[in-house]
């Protein structure tokens, strides 16, 4: 496996060099951990949705989603009953995906159990990046609908730092010989996480930088 300046040096020779690379490099938000619950909702809401469905559609309904579901006040959409559910499915304003639809009340309930551990913001936001791996699997067991790439997608755009597993971060770490393939198995995701590790420890940088600078290299 290569070092992570050797691989950061790929990235800034394809991208016009370091300043240029390193204006494309993405950081988390400095105040994940105080992000209200609300604006956690919307974001995997947001993500879900996405998931396999036109990006573009879903975010040109975003303001008829944010007021159909009430702005996603968790406990409001926690405790949505049928008759708000059945009106849901009515909404031209949103997209009509009664399975997803049902994701909003299930993992706003999820959030609502966060509660008793902490806040949302400090489980979510706060999770260890060095653990990142393991923040993803509870969000497949507790969450509705987070697993795989919608769960890395919703970490990275409500902004805490994330690896994305895209297509080109894949390629490289296949390249390392990190993995073999896509990481779906435990055991691939565990090696995916040990990889980021090094790459953190050498180079003071977070997830967020590291899977950018692997995308940008293939």
């Amino acid at each position: 496996m290569r070092t992570f300046d050797e691989i950061y040096a790929i990235s800034a020779d394809r991208h016009g060099g370091a300043a240029a690379l390193e204006a494309k490099l993405v950081k988390p938000a400095p105040d994940i951990t105080a992000l209200p619950e609300d604006r956690w909702l919307s974001t995997l809401t947001k993500c879900v949705f996405q998931a396999g469905f036109n990006w573009k559609v879903v975010e040109a309904k975003w303001d008829g989603f944010e007021t159909a579901f009430d702005g996603f006040d968790v406990g409001r959409c926690a405790f949505m009953d049928d008759e708000k559910f059945d009106a849901l499915l009515g909404d031209k304003s949103i997209v009509r995906n009664g399975a997803k639809i049902a994701t909003v009340r299930d993992n706003a309930a999820f959030l609502l159990e966060l509660r008793d551990e902490g806040g949302v913001g400090q489980v979510l936001g706060g999770w260890p990046s060095d653990d990142y791996n393991e923040l993803l699997e509870m969000l497949k067991k507790r969450g509705s609908r987070l697993g795989a790439m919608t769960g890395q997608y919703a970490m990275r755009f409500a902004g805490r730092d994330a690896f994305i597993l895209s297509r080109d971060v894949t390629a490289r770490l296949i390249a390392e010989g990190v993995i073999d393939k896509t990481a779906t198995s435990k055991t691939a995701m565990r090696a995916v996480q040990r990889a980021f590790n090094t790459w953190m420890d050498q180079s003071g940088r977070g997830l967020n930088e590291i899977s950018r600078v692997l995308a940008f290299s293939c």
